[in-house]
C-alpha cells in the first residue's frame, strides 16, 4: 500500500485520548484540509469534531449542525463543521459544498459517506467505533498527500503529545 492511500488504525481508551489524536491532526491543519467523519449513532463524531475544534483554537462552543448543515467558526483557521446526515445527495450538491472543500479553511464532514460522490479526492477518512465505556477505536485512511504523510508519521510515534 502506497503512502498516500495508507490506513492505520487508532484505539482511544478515553475522551482524552481521543483529545490526543485530535490534537495530532488540529497542528496538521492546513487551509483546504478535509476530514470526513463516520460511524454509527453515537460513536463520537461530533465530540470529535469538537475536540479537534478546540486544538485548532476555536473559542466558541461548537455543537452538532445537524439542522443548519454548516456551521463555521474562527480558530487558527476558519473552521467549517458540516453534519450531512439530513441530506440527500442532490441537496447537498446544490449546497456548493465545494467551496467549503477548497476553501481558505478546515472542512470536517460528519456523515460524509452519504455525499461520497461529492467529497473531494484529497481527504483524511475517519470512521469511529464504539468499545466498552468510552474506549473508541478510529480507522483512519488517506487519500492522497499530506494525509498519508499524516499516517506515516502516526504509524512511528503515535497520537500522544511529545
Amino acid at each position: 500500500m502506497d503512502q498516500a492511500s495508507a490506513e492505520w488504525v487508532y484505539e482511544a481508551k478515553d475522551l482524552e485520548g481521543t483529545g490526543q489524536l485530535a490534537a495530532f491532526l488540529a497542528a496538521r491543519a492546513t487551509p483546504g484540509t478535509v476530514i470526513a467523519l463516520d460511524g454509527d449513532l453515537g460513536a463520537g463524531k461530533t465530540a470529535f469534531s469538537q475536540l479537534f475544534a478546540k486544538h485548532l483554537k476555536v473559542r466558541d462552543t461548537v455543537n452538532s449542525p445537524t439542522f443548519t448543515i454548516i456551521k463555521e467558526y474562527e480558530g487558527r483557521l476558519p473552521f467549517y463543521h458540516m453534519d450531512v446526515y439530513r441530506l440527500s445527495l442532490e441537496e447537498a450538491e446544490e449546497l456548493g459544498l465545494d467551496e467549503y472543500f477548497y476553501g481558505s479553511g478546515v472542512t470536517l464532514v460528519e456523515w460524509a459517506s452519504i455525499i461520497d460522490e461529492i467529497m473531494p479526492e484529497q481527504l483524511l477518512r475517519i470512521y469511529i467505533e464504539t468499545g466498552p465505556g468510552s474506549e473508541r477505536k478510529m480507522r483512519l485512511t488517506a487519500q492522497g498527500e499530506p494525509y498519508g504523510q499524516w499516517i506515516k508519521t502516526l504509524r512511528q510515534n503515535g497520537a500522544a503529545p511529545k
